[in-house]
């Protein structure tokens, strides 16, 4: 039987784990605040979030990144359709000095189906326009801008398409699998070239790269060459979008792919 001179003794135990269990969940609380990526807000439900990190998961899961636990209508995605609402990027003229397609055309064209498609998989998914206010600061699992290259003829070699990311990117490793989903499953579905020798300087220094939060991975695709891929980018769009979506879904839900041979993040 347990005496008075027992008690106190052990409500002190009981007093002391409590004040260990509440320390240890604030330490914890506090170690997640200091390292969950701010991507880990975007598009509210931040409890729902706490909770599933908070839950213990197998080891195979842990495995996987974070952004693949989370539903995709939590994911926000951001695209840009380059030149639009600013200029008209590339201009293509026939032998009178007609103007026949525009660069900003064909990119909004494209954009619009590619979020229209992400959308259906159940993404949040942003349509911007080049210098959109919205891209100050903007905060997402990945932005991609669309644009097109030169409508004048420059030599045979001068089709297929181009990836590039941010070089002065906060995060290299991501930079790199979004730039090599994009160049895998692009060329995987419209069957054009990898024209990596003109990737330009230009390209890697887009200036979106520097609007958005550092934490957002961002990249720039030119679908192909206005001149002798135009037929491709204006009659086969639907395949145009669908390589830019699935490249999109490849870094989203974490899939397997073949390295890129090429460094895009290489000055």
């Amino acid at each position: 039987m347990e005496t008075a001179s027992q008690r106190p003794p052990r409500r002190r135990t009981r007093s002391f784990r409590a004040v260990q269990t509440v320390l240890g969940v604030a330490i914890l609380l506090a170690t997640l605040f200091t390292a969950l990526p701010s991507r880990g807000l975007v598009g509210g439900n931040f409890y729902d979030r706490l909770s599933v990190i908070l839950t213990p998961r197998t080891n195979l899961e842990e495995q996987a990144p974070f952004v693949s636990q989370a539903p995709a209508a939590q994911i926000r995605i951001g695209i840009v359709a380059g030149h639009s609402g600013n200029d008209s990027g590339a201009v293509c003229m026939d032998g009178n000095g007609n103007v026949t397609l525009t660069e900003a055309d064909v990119n909004l064209k494209i954009a619009a189906m590619v979020q229209e498609q992400l959308t259906q998989e159940g993404y949040q998914v942003d349509l911007l326009r080049e210098y959109d206010s919205r891209l100050n600061g903007y905060r997402a699992l990945a932005v991609v801008s669309i644009h097109n290259d030169s409508c004048e003829y420059v030599n045979d070699e001068a089709t297929g398409f181009k990836v590039a990311a941010a070089l002065n990117t906060h995060d290299v490793n991501r930079a790199n699998r979004l730039t090599a989903c994009l160049v895998d499953r692009y060329q995987n579905i419209t069957q054009m070239s990898f024209h990596a020798g003109s990737i330009t300087p230009d390209m890697r220094e887009y200036h979106s790269f520097r609007e958005v939060d550092p934490s957002t991975v961002a990249a720039i695709i030119e679908t192909g060459f206005l001149n002798l891929d135009r037929e491709f980018l204006t009659k086969r769009t639907d395949l145009v979008a669908k390589g830019v979506v699935e490249g999109v879904l490849c870094f989203a839900r974490n899939e397997n792919i073949v390295p890129t041979p090429i460094s895009n993040l290489t000055p």
